[in-house]
């Protein structure tokens, strides 16, 4: 069985007509399993007919602070179980089991503080001790807003805005990647690092907006995994090109595991 994971941040719910392109997109991709962000305006009706749209089953987490997000599986994927983390987090996490060829999975969407190093911190701390109690292997995936540990950064960061630039940095005063350490120390593998093709950058688009991205282009958005399921990851990619140039400021980034 092949699992079709697709994250992606859809930007204040698609609004301003860009819904249409989002879903079009979607459509053509048809993951397995559909993680979203930033889903302003999607409670109630909305979220059921973009899942209806997609033909697929959604669970939505709504945010006390931020927007809310979801997680959506294709059938005969189904949810057997759901819960949302809404409280300490800027935005939300969505969480769901699955059944799989290869056992139960949990599925976490997330959207990390966007404008805090230290409560991002924070934040990835309190998933991974949410996710411990899981059983079976748990995906995050999400837009993490986190620089990831062994990649140099000093030259994107440098094209920032100092206001910017404060976003992502540690209190060193150097690049802050704090979060996804943090989340490899807790048992998680960046499945970018295991099957990524291309440069990986998730943002900014050509045509969707990002000015508080660098244009040289950062990782932001990433699928993370537990337990032996990463070495079941085949391909890691941004999906560039057609709607995804401007649905959005965020790329989809879409990954294959061969259970």
């Amino acid at each position: 069985m092949t699992l079709r994971l697709l994250t992606w941040n859809i930007r204040t719910g698609g609004s301003g007509g860009r819904l249409d392109a989002v879903l079009e997109l979607l459509r053509r991709e048809r993951p397995d399993v559909l993680a979203l962000q930033e889903l302003r305006g999607f409670p109630g009706h909305r979220m059921r007919d973009v899942a209806r749209a997609l033909g697929m089953t959604p669970f939505l987490a709504r945010s006390v602070l931020g927007q809310p997000v979801a997680v959506l599986v294709r059938p005969p994927l189904r949810i057997v179980s759901w819960s949302a983390v809404r409280w300490r987090l800027h935005h939300a996490a969505a969480v769901v089991v699955t059944p799989t060829a290869a056992g139960p999975v949990t599925v976490v969407s997330t959207h990390l503080n966007p404008f805090s190093p230290k409560r991002r911190l924070r934040e990835a701390r309190r998933l991974i001790a949410r996710c411990r109690a899981a059983r079976g292997p748990v995906l995050i995936a999400g837009d993490l807003n986190s620089l990831d540990p062994g990649t140099d950064h000093t030259g994107r960061l440098a094209r920032l805005p100092e206001h910017h630039r404060r976003r992502h940095l540690g209190p060193d005063g150097a690049a802050d990647t704090r979060a996804i350490a943090e989340f490899a120390a807790g048992g998680f593998t960046d499945l970018w690092r295991v099957a990524g093709e291309g440069d990986g950058l998730t943002v900014p688009t050509t045509a969707g907006g990002g000015s508080e991205f660098s244009a040289a282009g950062m990782r932001l958005d990433y699928v993370l995994a537990t337990g032996p399921i990463a070495a079941t990851a085949t391909r890691a990619r941004v999906i560039r090109g057609d709607e995804a140039e401007y649905a959005s400021d965020h790329y989809p980034l879409a990954v294959e595991l061969d259970l």
